[in-house]
């Protein structure tokens, strides 16, 4: 059973973890935890000191930080423990449910009494030839809008947008079609039937190869997780 340690205890047995006098397992041991939460404590105390080891309720983030955390994760900027180490955030599931949100909704949304607002990348003006560019990208990440709208700077609503469009109707789909015939309407001619029929045939071979890919890579991260166990 866990002890219950003042933040004054808990300081001088990770003093002595870091003075080199006891190991992790034999500190948790004399704290009476487990060793993941004495871990918990050396990684309160980096960033916190002895502040970090008094039993706090939930702390708030602003949307800043929830935000820019996210967004260095995403840019390959440090690892989990890296980043919250950086912003002095509690918990690692945290971050995670951060970057998790942002995923889902391309927004991090700030926590005020009435629910507040969100940060949403706005949207941009972008040539056809961008568009497939990062569609393409977004496919290959295995349609992770969020990291694809940050890694290009557009906005989650259209990189969302442009891959539903381009899975449905290929680059076609993604051609500024303003002022232009709708495109359900009738081909004009036989020419122009068979031209939209083989972009459509090309187009499902791309889809087709892309899946062949993706399934090729997570076979391969399997293969190397097995071997690693």
């Amino acid at each position: 059973m866990s002890k219950k340690l003042s933040a004054e205890e808990k300081y001088n047995i990770v003093k002595r973890f870091i003075n080199g006098e006891l190991s992790q397992r034999h500190a948790a041991e004399l704290a009476g935890v487990h060793l993941s939460t004495f871990q918990e404590w050396i990684r309160y105390y980096e960033m916190e000191g002895i502040d970090g080891l008094t039993k706090q309720k939930n702390k708030s983030y602003s949307t800043e930080i929830r935000n820019q955390a996210v967004m260095d994760y995403l840019s390959g900027l440090g690892s989990l423990a890296a980043i919250c180490k950086k912003y002095k955030i509690r918990a690692k599931v945290q971050l995670l449910r951060w970057i998790q949100e942002y995923n889902a909704h391309g927004a991090i949304c700030a926590k005020t009494k009435r629910g507040g607002g969100s940060y949403m990348t706005q949207g941009r003006k972008t040539t056809k030839e961008e568009r497939v560019e990062m569609v393409k990208a977004c496919l290959g990440s295995g349609r992770n809008y969020g990291e694809t709208a940050l890694k290009y700077g557009v906005s989650y609503s259209q990189i969302r947008s442009w891959t539903l469009r381009f899975e449905e109707l290929g680059e076609a789909g993604l051609e500024d079609r303003r002022g232009k015939r709708k495109k359900d309407q009738e081909p004009r001619s036989e020419l122009e039937a068979a031209k939209i029929e083989i972009e459509k045939l090309k187009h499902q071979l791309y889809l087709t190869e892309m899946e062949r890919d993706l399934l090729k890579k997570l076979d391969e991260i399997e293969r190397r997780d097995a071997f690693h166990k």
